[in-house]
């Protein structure tokens, strides 16, 4: 019998007791105070003395941060594990799509978008020409440019939700380019790795 936790949809999501206690007792050791702080969660992600990615980052801890009180707690650290583990492909999306929405007003306009994919490249330096499969790489501008014109619908310069899950659902590229960063769960795994 598992514990009962509903996700930001509204939705019952059962979690087994035994992958509960492990993502505490990792919590715990992570986070011995009970509560993880931004200065925590950069370090964690080994994002010190790169501005880019630190606002990425920070863009991350607030979408995790649900109650907004500048910590992540065990509760909502559930909730991102569970999301980045085990989420629906729309939900990730809905995440991601909060990420981006840096100033929280229901829509992407370039220069979010573009800082977000300018971080990205760094974080995951993934900005380096993909030689071994001929293609070449393309740069942050060329992405955004790219993702407009696949994606906003209306044309009016900014990308609402619906735009977004719809656009990623329609475009292969276009999901892959969004799942660079709706997957952080390889980032963990890897910066847990590093860190043990």
């Amino acid at each position: 019998m598992g514990q009962h936790f509903t996700n930001e949809d509204g939705e019952q999501t059962e979690i087994d007791v035994a992958e509960l206690q492990e993502w505490y007792k990792k919590f715990v050791v992570e986070c011995p105070s009970g509560t993880l702080f931004m200065h925590e969660f950069k370090r964690f992600f080994g994002v010190q003395n790169d501005q880019e990615a630190e606002k990425y980052v920070e863009n991350m801890f607030r979408a995790f941060d649900k109650n907004g009180d500048n910590t992540i707690d065990f509760l909502e650290y559930v909730a991102a594990l569970n999301l980045v583990l085990r989420g629906k492909l729309e939900h990730k999306l809905k995440w991601t799509f909060k990420v981006y929405d840096k100033d929280g007003n229901g829509c992407i306009d370039k220069p979010e978008l573009l800082e977000i994919v300018e971080a990205i490249y760094k974080l995951k330096k993934i900005c380096r020409r993909e030689e071994e499969t001929g293609n070449p790489g393309l740069t942050p501008d060329e992405v955004v440019e790219r993702i407009f014109q696949l994606v906003d619908e209306n044309g009016d310069g900014q990308l609402s939700l619906d735009e977004f899950i719809d656009g990623a659902r329609r475009d292969k590229w276009v999901m892959k380019m969004l799942h660079m960063d709706m997957n952080p769960g390889g980032w963990i795994v890897a910066q847990r790795r590093s860190s043990v």
